[in-house]
């Protein structure tokens, strides 16, 4: 499967570990299923953006 970099929210499937992007949800009617398995529990993947905080 290639890697492909979305704008919006990416989920993970618990079961496969395929990558879903919140816009081929819409596009499905909105049903939280992975669309390769079809199992239906998702985790959001967080960026890698590291938030840099100054210490005092």
């Amino acid at each position: 499967m290639s890697e492909k970099t979305v704008a919006g929210i990416v989920y993970e499937c618990v079961r496969c570990g395929a990558k879903v992007p919140s816009e081929e949800l819409e596009l499905r009617g909105g049903e939280i299923k992975c669309i390769v398995c079809g199992y239906r529990i998702l985790k959001k993947i967080k960026p890698p953006i590291v938030k840099r905080v100054p210490a005092e």
